[in-house]
């Protein structure tokens, strides 16, 4: 008789067959997590791995983070039309086949959706929203890239990074002017996100990737430059028209904002050697010096170092001025009586918030008041939270006065007829010739804002109705 063999029993997970140059000991996706939390992203910094950076993005464990962001951060269907959900269903069939293609160096990117979005200025800024499939791939990329690249970024940088933000900046430029460094030599770079040279760009990615490996790229690493270079080439879909893209970075991706950091980094490094004092958020730099003629010199070294680059410089927007009362990041500095400098709102900022309050408090907008609450709920409370370091308390009563007056104009519209208005006021504890005087003028909204219909719903009415208050 003869003997029996014993079976080993079939390895779980999926299996991939490697393809080209593909790494064959790491076909499975649950592979070689990640060892290492990043305190962002809460996923790894594998830097001795063998597969290299592409199998450590495509790992279970990373594409599951990867994809709770996306759909965290919502957003609409790109060129091929799937929104979350439907791209849901359709990795659920197709992954396999899309995650053999990346690893195969086969999988190429959809051109990004072309959309315009409205300036507080009246022109436009264009957004490239990529497919939600694209926008899974790049976060996976960006876990595993950040992790790797930011700690190398220079202490002056706190444009999209983790655990950075623009009240860091704001307060290194605070600490820089109040040392005595009065003079800023203000920065703003011209269509940043549409000059970026990708060849440049490409390098440095990789020569950066090389130096925190601190060894020679390997396949997988090699495959993630051909995808990033894939996702820069990928082009712009405007109207059912592809169009070529040979320069730039289209915002909207996951990546754009640690590409735009590992490219304008180089610069930063330079102004550290030269021992500046500066701060950089996203393209916007500021570099604080003591005199005009310094500035000059700054200024005149800035335009050079972003010309190598192939970048230039916004001249309408870019100075070199007194830093007291310049604008950065929606702030200005001031002095006061103390000589202790301070920040407020900047006026430009003031106007921005009086332009979005007027359109959700539009008189014509047939909304109820308690709809036009909600919407300026979700938005001065934004607001306020991120100008919590302005130190003018008379601006912030200012504004919120303004704001209850828009509502006290919208109510008194919505009660339309003067014989409404008038039981609404006696019912709010107007007496009868108030009411009797505003109800004849009811037609003049601003003008009957103020005076009776102040006193009737007052600040208590409002705080009821659960409109924030500023200060």
């Amino acid at each position: 008789m003869s003997r029996a063999k014993r079976q080993k029993p079939e390895r779980t997970g999926r299996q991939c067959q490697a393809l080209g140059e593909a790494l064959r000991q790491h076909g499975r996706d649950e592979a070689h997590d990640p060892r290492l939390e990043h305190p962002a992203t809460g996923l790894v910094q594998e830097l001795a791995s063998t597969g290299g950076l592409l199998e450590q993005a495509l790992t279970r464990h990373n594409l599951q983070a990867a994809w709770k962001r996306v759909k965290a951060n919502r957003g609409a269907a790109g060129a091929d039309g799937l929104d979350i959900e439907q791209t849901g269903c359709m990795l659920r069939a197709q992954w396999p086949s899309i995650r053999q293609a990346l690893l195969a160096g086969q999988y190429r990117p959809w051109p990004v959706r072309k959309v315009m979005i409205p300036k507080a200025d009246g022109s436009q800024r264009e957004l490239g929203i990529p497919t939600v499939l694209d926008r899974l791939i790049q976060q996976a990329l960006l876990q595993v890239l950040q992790s790797l690249i930011d700690p190398s970024f220079s202490e002056h940088s706190h444009g999209f990074r983790p655990g950075r933000s623009a009240h860091d900046a704001l307060k290194a430029a605070h600490a820089h002017v109040k040392a005595g460094k009065q003079v800023v030599v203000d920065v703003d770079l011209e269509k940043f996100f549409d000059r970026v040279n990708h060849d440049i760009l490409i390098d440095r990615l990789s020569k950066r990737i090389r130096q925190q490996l601190g060894k020679e790229l390997g396949v997988g690493d090699m495959r993630v430059l051909a995808l990033i270079r894939a996702y820069l080439n990928a082009g712009i879909m405007s109207e059912g028209v592809h169009i070529q893209r040979h320069m730039g970075t289209p915002q909207g991706g996951p990546l754009s904002p640690l590409l735009a950091n590992i490219l304008l980094d180089e610069v930063d490094k330079a102004l550290e050697a030269r021992g500046h004092s500066f701060v950089r958020y996203a393209d916007d730099c500021n570099v604080y010096v003591r005199s005009l003629k310094a500035g000059h010199r700054v200024m005149a070294y800035l335009r050079a170092s972003y010309g190598r680059l192939k970048l230039r410089i916004n001249e309408a927007k870019s100075a070199v001025a007194s830093a007291l009362g310049r604008k950065f990041l929606g702030y200005a500095l001031w002095v006061d009586r103390a000589q202790e400098v301070r920040c407020a709102v900047a006026q430009k900022a003031q106007h921005h918030f009086k332009a979005k309050i007027r359109r959700i408090t539009a008189r014509s907008s047939g909304k109820s008041l308690g709809q036009v609450v909600e919407q300026l709920r979700r938005y001065m409370l934004g607001w306020r939270a991120y100008f919590a370091l302005a130190n003018t308390p008379k601006v912030w009563s200012a504004l919120d006065a303004w704001v209850r007056r828009r509502l006290r104009a919208m109510q008194l519209k919505q009660w339309k007829s003067p014989k409404t208005a008038y039981r609404k006021l006696l019912a709010l504890g107007a007496t009868q010739d108030e009411a009797r005087q505003v109800a004849a003028h009811c037609q003049r909204w601003w003008r009957c804002s103020q005076g009776v219909l102040r006193r009737v719903l007052n600040n208590a009415y409002f705080d009821k109705a659960g409109v924030p208050r500023l200060c």
